[in-house]
């Protein structure tokens, strides 16, 4: 152990309400605590806001439908159609894996904190929270000034992995029933055969397309071609994100422990790796679209779908899901598939026919949905803290339904409103009157039962 020299941490209380994590999530939640009338700070680790959308290069947003009407509203859609809008390729009506510009969708998460007042730090870290009795009095933040803390009223967890949370003193789980699904490093590739990427009679995306879907895929060849070591599997999302340019959300990287700063190192090296592979496997297999092609980018965040998942008031279900179940204290609803990412040897197996893939993702017909109570994001025993995002308290196979960001989005705009109220009161989150919580968001748009 190492222990510092005795010194004082300047301290900021500035701030009504503090959101750590400018994702998806993040953002909704800051602009809405902001509009509430808290006086809202945003921490974000990187250099820009958005997450999985763009620093994550997450190609294409899951769909914004229930089949039938779009469901994620209010801010959510209001980011979305913002989106949308940048893309010249996607028709007004598309509704459902609606391609992303990243350098477009930061812009446009920079000016919806702008509109609303919120002050975000990029490259600022939370490093250690101050609680005690269930209550956090302040939270420490690096960056270029130096360690500061922060404290306020109340607090919302956008990190992801819960980290504020789980270090106020909340329980958590995590690979309680085997490893957490495979993360992907998402990439770009330049100087695409456009005509060749869509027309191409075996691989071209209005005949089928190289996804894996795809029976004709070369994609099912890849995990056995000692070409490509690092790849060893079929995953292979893509889409045409702009002129020439196609992202690609492919490739698994199993093993990640997204909270163990070392896994997380050796997996980014891999994702590049592979990233390099896909190139160079498609150049090989489809020459004629990606002979020429060039990886101009890979991510600089890891795309992770699960790590912890806190304990909550409540812990949605996967019961929850198959009996579209409506909630006193819904905040939002979600129709998006058990969309469980396979193990290794989950897809050895799946790849033989031994597990049934549509019975595992199962899915939803046109207008069905199940709803999100607000007491799933509330830490049992923390008092001022929300967590929204992919570690809200579910289990394991509702949380590959619930981490996308369309859900995200509409999750934040709820815990931004009720972070506001708390401010406002005594800061106990698990006091907030729902009904007027809900009142609040159907007032701005949100949709549910």
């Amino acid at each position: 152990m190492y222990t510092l020299r005795s010194r004082s941490i300047p301290l900021n209380t500035d701030y009504d309400v503090i959101v750590v994590g400018g994702g998806p999530s993040g953002c909704t939640a800051a602009a809405a605590a902001a509009r509430t009338g808290a006086k809202t700070l945003l921490l974000e680790a990187t250099g820009s806001l958005g997450g999985m959308g763009t620093s994550g290069l997450v190609p294409a947003w899951c769909p914004f439908s229930d089949k039938e009407r779009i469901i994620y509203r209010g801010l959510a859609e209001t980011v979305f159609e913002r989106s949308k809008a940048l893309s010249p390729h996607v028709a007004p009506t598309d509704v459902d894996w609606v391609p992303i510009d990243p350098e477009g969708l930061k812009r446009i998460y920079d000016d919806l904190m702008q509109e609303y007042g919120v002050t975000v730090l990029f490259n600022t870290f939370l490093c250690d929270v101050d609680a005690e009795n269930g209550e956090v009095h302040a939270i420490v933040t690096a960056n270029k000034a130096g360690f500061t803390a922060y404290s306020a009223k109340t607090y919302i967890d956008c990190t992801g992995d819960g980290d504020l949370a789980v270090w106020a003193g909340a329980r958590y789980e995590f690979e309680e029933d085997g490893e957490p699904m495979p993360s992907t490093l998402c990439f770009i590739l330049s100087n695409v055969d456009l005509y060749a990427y869509l027309y191409h009679p075996k691989y071209g995306h209005r005949n089928g397309g190289i996804h894996p879907n795809n029976k004709k895929s070369f994609t099912h060849l890849l995990p056995n071609d000692d070409r490509f070591p690092e790849i060893l599997d079929t995953h292979l999302c893509n889409n045409i994100i702009g002129p020439n340019t196609v992202g690609f959300n492919a490739g698994h990287l199993f093993g990640l422990d997204s909270t163990d700063p070392k896994s997380v190192s050796e997996v980014m090296m891999r994702g590049r790796r592979i990233a390099k592979q896909y190139r160079d496997a498609l150049a090989t297999y489809f020459p004629e679209a990606f002979g020429n092609a060039y990886l101009v980018a890979t991510a600089p965040v890891m795309g992770v779908r699960e790590s912890r998942r806190i304990a909550g008031d409540y812990k949605l279900t996967v019961e929850d899901y198959v009996t579209k179940a409506d909630f006193p204290d819904e905040i939002c609803r979600n129709s998006y598939y058990l969309d469980v990412h396979y193990t290794l040897e989950e897809a050895k197996l799946a790849a033989v026919g031994k597990i049934d893939g549509e019975k595992r993702d199962a899915r939803y017909g046109p207008g069905e949905s199940h709803g999100i109570p607000y007491r799933a994001l509330l830490p049992q025993g923390v008092k001022n803290v929300i967590v929204s995002g992919r570690s809200i308290s579910c289990d394991k196979r509702i949380q590959g339904s619930v981490r996308v960001m369309p859900v995200c989005l509409t999750m934040g705009e709820a815990a931004g409103v009720t972070a506001a109220f708390a401010a406002n009161a005594n800061g106990d989150v698990h006091a907030v009157d729902t009904d007027k919580l809900r009142e609040t968001l159907r007032e701005n748009g949100a949709y549910f039962h």
